[in-house]
C-alpha cells in the first residue's frame, strides 16, 4: 500500500500536534517547519481534517490547530478517509458482470476491509511510540502486523 503525500502530511501533522500541549493551538507554520511540510500544502490538508472534526481551528493572533479529541481516540483510518475518502476495493473492468470481474471485485473489497480494520486499530498516539528496533530495555512496543 502506498499513502498519498497528502495523507502522509496529515498523519505527520496530527502526530506532531499530539505531542503539544492540549490547551494551546499550534500554528500551521510551526507544524510545517517541524515536519518539513510545505505550509501552503499543509493548509490544504488540514482543512478536511477540520471538516471531519478531527481538528479544531482557532482563529486570531494566537490561533492555530489542535486535536478535537485525544490522540488515542483518533485512528489512522479516520485521518486517511478524511483526506482521501473511503478506502475501497475496486477492480475496474469492461465487463463488470463477468464472473471473473465479480470475483475480483469481491477479493478487492475483502482486502480493503482488512486494511480498514487494521488502520482503525492504529491510533495517532501510536505514531509517536518508539520504533521496535530502537526500544529501550523493558519497553515492549505495540505490534501492528496482525492484519
Amino acid at each position: 500500500m502506498k499513502l498519498t503525500r497528502a495523507a502522509s502530511y496529515a498523519l505527520h501533522a496530527l502526530a506532531y500536534m499530539a505531542t503539544q500541549k492540549k490547551d494551546h493551538p499550534t500554528a500551521s507554520h510551526i507544524i510545517a517547519e517541524k515536519r518539513r511540510i510545505p505550509e501552503r500544502f499543509l493548509l490544504k490538508v488540514l482543512k478536511p481534517l477540520v471538516s471531519a472534526q478531527l481538528l479544531t481551528s482557532v482563529k486570531g493572533p494566537n490561533g492555530g490547530y489542535r486535536l478535537a479529541r485525544p490522540a488515542s481516540e483518533i485512528s489512522v483510518l479516520d485521518v486517511l478517509e478524511a483526506v482521501e475518502g473511503p478506502i475501497r476495493g475496486l477492480a475496474p473492468s469492461e465487463e463488470p458482470n463477468h464472473p471473473t470481474s465479480r470475483r475480483l471485485e469481491a477479493i478487492c473489497e475483502q482486502s480493503a476491509e482488512q486494511v480498514r480494520k487494521h488502520f482503525s486499530r492504529v491510533k495517532i498516539a501510536d505514531l509517536n511510540e518508539i520504533p521496535a528496533g530502537a526500544a529501550p530495555r523493558g519497553h515492549r512496543p505495540r505490534r501492528f502486523v496482525d492484519v
